[in-house]
């Protein structure tokens, strides 16, 4: 189902803050740290509300995001139609289903700031049958939450709206293209023009990453940065920040029993919980002056659709 947005709100220019040239800071500048006090006065005319991320990775454009988001969406076009034909795909009217994409149609106007290209993306939202603690937003837009994540934890909205926040961003900040331009930047110069050209083994060798990208690893960076904006996305939309606070929580003690597949991609632990609470000053702003949804919707209580027997994993 394609997801048409409501309306596309004014938002502000976002400004950049010169980062240092230090090897150590050269990659992404994060201010998870505490404000400089003074008067407002001082806030020079380009600062923006919320969260601050550096710049995305040079490497990502090493790599066409035409190809990624093209092998992003072939694949979930795989996983949908092998849902389908184990009866595990959740049909249109699905309490659940209709529930995530009203969270989602709130959040995509304000995915156009952190990506241009999301305004062309045919955003998609469905449900899978599985008992899996999992969800994912593939290159392009493509989101696919799986039962298991909103019946076991019994994710409130917000929690929801973390959750997809968090999952949106991997694919607005291009963490798998920078991934894949990581790895062909060390296939040597050769190999990597004729990727670009989309000729010879460089060519072949994105046809195959685009089949890892259901399985894709991200880095403590890219988590960190997912944790933060997904943050900022969806107190804009209108859901309450502080579950960013209760998910990890829950996340938390999920682990204690069967580790949850999403965990295995999505480390947790007091660090991470500490950063997202060091960063709520920063967007509580942001949810108080938003529109709160008009609609609240329950965990699931009925049974899922027909469970997928090794139902792939997202990031």
């Amino acid at each position: 189902m394609h997801v048409t947005p409501l309306h596309r709100p004014c938002l502000p220019a976002a400004g950049r803050v010169p980062g240092c040239g230090c090897a150590l800071h050269s990659r992404r500048l994060f201010t998870g740290g505490l404000l400089v006090a003074g008067s407002a006065l001082w806030a020079p005319a380009w600062a923006r509300e919320g969260v601050e991320v550096g710049p995305k990775s040079s490497l990502a454009k090493l790599v066409s995001a035409e190809q990624v988001e093209q092998a992003g969406i072939q694949q979930y076009v795989q996983m949908r139609q092998q849902a389908a034909q184990q009866g595990a795909l959740a049909p249109d009217g699905h309490p659940q289903v209709v529930r995530l994409r009203a969270i989602a149609q709130r959040i995509i106007p304000y995915t156009y700031e952190w990506n241009e290209r999301a305004r062309q993306w045919r955003w998609e939202v469905n449900l899978i049958g599985s008992k899996q603690i999992n969800a994912f937003c593939l290159p392009g837009g493509k989101i696919a939450f799986y039962y298991g994540i909103l019946d076991q934890l019994k994710l409130t909205d917000d929690e929801v709206a973390m959750v997809m926040g968090h999952e949106m961003t991997h694919a607005l900040r291009e963490h798998a293209r920078e991934r894949m331009g990581k790895t062909m930047a060390t296939r040597g110069a050769i190999e990597l023009g004729s990727a670009l050209l989309g000729l010879g083994n460089g060519g072949r060798y994105l046809a195959d990453m685009g089949g890892q990208l259901l399985t894709l690893k991200f880095g403590r960076e890219d988590e960190s940065e997912a944790d933060l904006v997904g943050l900022e996305l969806a107190a804009r939309a209108g859901y309450d920040p502080h579950a960013g606070v209760t998910l990890w929580q829950k996340m938390a003690a999920a682990n204690k029993g069967a580790p949850a597949q999403w965990l295995s991609t999505h480390p947790s632990g007091p660090t991470r919980i500490h950063d997202i609470e060091v960063n709520l000053p920063k967007v509580e702003p942001l949810y108080a002056k938003a529109a709160r949804p008009a609609q609240r919707f329950e965990a699931p209580r009925g049974a899922p659709p027909k469970p997928v027997d090794g139902a792939r994993s997202g990031s």
